[in-house]
């Protein structure tokens, strides 16, 4: 891996034990885009459809300090009971942690992580339902710590694992 914004010597004077969160590369995993009442649909769509949106991240190692962290977003619109369109993206990215204390690669990792990832994931889905034909899907900002934090408690109740446990 190489760190930008220095010439490696300086970096090492900085001190190479401070904490860091890196991304490698990011990228589109999976993405699908599909209208099952198509052409009807648009003759009938009278105002814009109702979007319901479910978001997921799950992370998992692949190297030493390396993860996969995959947002993933789905988008699916009806209009009067029948779908409009069903917009699914995977959006990825390799990460290097560098010094992180174990405590904190899990909120890293789903928290952080994705939040560097969502504006191109959001991006992606407002370019795709346009180009579908319909209004673009504008996802709102969303705090990924408090999902984070919501979902490791839901796990703590119950029995099944926080989702960075399998990381």
């Amino acid at each position: 891996m190489t760190e930008t914004g220095g010439n490696g010597a300086g970096a090492a004077q900085q001190g190479q034990g401070a904490p860091g969160l890196a991304i490698n590369i990011q990228y589109v995993k999976d993405l699908s885009f599909e209208v099952p009442g198509g052409p009807e649909i648009f003759t009938q769509l009278k105002v814009q459809p109702e979007v319901g949106i479910h978001l997921d991240v799950n992370a998992r190692q692949v190297a030493a300090q390396s993860f996969e962290v995959v947002l993933s977003i789905r988008a699916e619109a009806r209009n009067q009971g029948q779908t409009a369109f069903i917009a699914e993206l995977d959006y990825a990215g390799v990460f290097t942690l560098n010094n992180i204390p174990p405590e904190l690669i899990e909120p890293v990792l789903l928290a952080e992580a994705p939040r560097l990832l969502f504006p191109f994931a959001r991006n992606i889905m407002a370019d795709v339902t346009r180009e579908g034909g319909f209004p673009p899907v504008m996802l709102q900002p969303i705090d990924f710590l408090a999902l984070w934090q919501s979902r490791r408690a839901q796990a703590q109740a119950g029995s099944a694992p926080p989702a960075a446990a399998n990381a």
